[in-house]
């Protein structure tokens, strides 16, 4: 019996890759908030980009596929108000008189990249 053959791609075309991208779990608690998003260096601080949905009882949420790295965050609320991350104790001093919530996202199931806040 014949094997089927199996085409090359011609040079320069892309490759299929598997994903490196690992969901990313935010929430914030503001039953008072009319909006709330997620800004960060994983969307260039862009406070409109990633909105948190709300469930009945005041819990913000969004999932956000990163790739394995290290980031900065805030939650702006009501487009004005930007919060660090109260459940998350990684900060860092940026330069603006406040902190950033610091996120690590890894692929090793100890650096898990959920984030409860």
């Amino acid at each position: 019996m014949k094997q089927p053959v199996r085409k090359k791609a011609p040079p320069g075309s892309p490759r299929r890759r598997a994903s490196v991208k690992q969901p990313v779990v935010f929430e914030f608690f503001d039953p008072a908030a009319k909006i709330v998003t997620v800004a960060g260096d994983f969307n260039q601080w862009d406070a409109e980009v990633r909105v948190l949905k709300r469930d009945a009882g005041g819990l913000w949420r969004v999932t956000v596929r990163l790739v394995p790295g290290t980031y900065q965050y805030k939650f702006v609320v009501n487009g004005d108000r930007w919060e660090e991350d109260p459940l998350n104790l990684h900060r860092m001093y940026n330069g603006h008189g406040t902190f950033n919530s610091i996120l690590k996202v890894g692929s090793r199931p100890e650096q898990s990249p959920d984030c409860k806040g």
